[in-house]
């Protein structure tokens, strides 16, 4: 089994940094499915106290209970420290969504034990696995 079906079937909280409030874009409607396929979503975005019906963290570092998956929907240069502030949380898994690759990123999560995926939907592995949580 690959990392994307690992994570995707091992694990059920997913904080995702830069979730967005547009509905418009990847970075809200991927969330959303996610969430409707029974997976906890939890927002990571400083500049709005709620998405998608769940309070919205400034950070990483402020998501008061413990996260499996960091999903990123950030620039490829921020994927580093991201995926820093995932280890010193404690997070199982880093994933990149598509469109978003960084050696940096990938290199910090390894070493640390994280799973690993970049430059993939979440939430089109899920639909190609028939993967469904709730």
């Amino acid at each position: 089994m690959d990392n994307t079906e690992r994570i995707l079937r091992e694990f059920r909280s997913i904080a995702v940094v830069g979730l967005s409030r547009d509905p418009s874009k990847a970075a809200h409607a991927i969330p959303a499915r996610m969430q409707r396929a029974g997976y906890r979503v939890s927002p990571v975005n400083p500049f709005v106290p709620e998405i998608l019906g769940e309070k919205s963290y400034p950070t990483l570092a402020q998501v008061p209970f413990s996260v499996e998956v960091v999903l990123v929907f950030r620039p490829s240069a921020e994927a580093a420290a991201v995926a820093k502030d995932a280890v010193a949380i404690g997070a199982k898994a880093l994933w990149l969504q598509q469109g978003i690759v960084s050696d940096e990123a990938r290199h910090i999560a390894e070493s640390a034990g994280l799973l690993y995926v970049e430059d993939r939907c979440m939430g089109v592995e899920r639909a190609v696995h028939g993967i469904v949580k709730a």
